[in-house]
């Protein structure tokens, strides 16, 4: 079953629309077909955005998170070792965080940042866009059905 780690920008859009691709992917890990993990930093991220841009959805946050596992923050030298492969200061510690998590999938939509590395496989873990993890997700399940 693939592990999926969640950057904070796609738990901000799981809570703030119910019936994007993002909320889809929360079905799907409801449904036993993949399992989701965060870190406390891409929660309180998603937090401080949904709480700026979109207060109304703000509480709709701990709904999301009731379908995510919370990791362990990564380690610092693991923080400086992803930082040193370019991301800024404040996405360091969620690829760090995804490789000690042992995640399959980093799954961001942060194109600024990471698009550079969408489709690589960077200490592990494959940084990939929300539309190729729902992708990969359903094609997970229907192989699982296959006879």
């Amino acid at each position: 079953m693939l592990r999926l780690f969640l950057d904070a920008n796609v738990l901000f859009s799981a809570a703030h629309s119910p019936s994007g691709r993002a909320a889809a992917l929360l079905r799907l890990a409801r449904a036993g077909h993949c399992r989701l993990v965060t870190s406390r930093h891409a929660i309180e991220e998603a937090a401080r955005n949904l709480g700026a841009k979109a207060p109304d959805r703000a509480g709709e946050l701990a709904a999301v998170l009731g379908a995510v596992e919370t990791a362990a923050e990564a380690a610092p030298k693991v923080v400086s070792w992803a930082a040193a492969s370019g991301l800024p200061e404040c996405d360091a510690p969620v690829l760090a965080a995804a490789v000690t998590a042992r995640a399959d999938l980093l799954v961001t939509g942060d194109r600024r940042h990471f698009g550079r590395l969408f489709g690589e496989r960077v200490g592990g873990v494959e940084v990939a866009t929300l539309r190729d993890a729902l992708a990969r997700v359903l094609e997970a399940a229907e192989r699982s059905r296959a006879p």
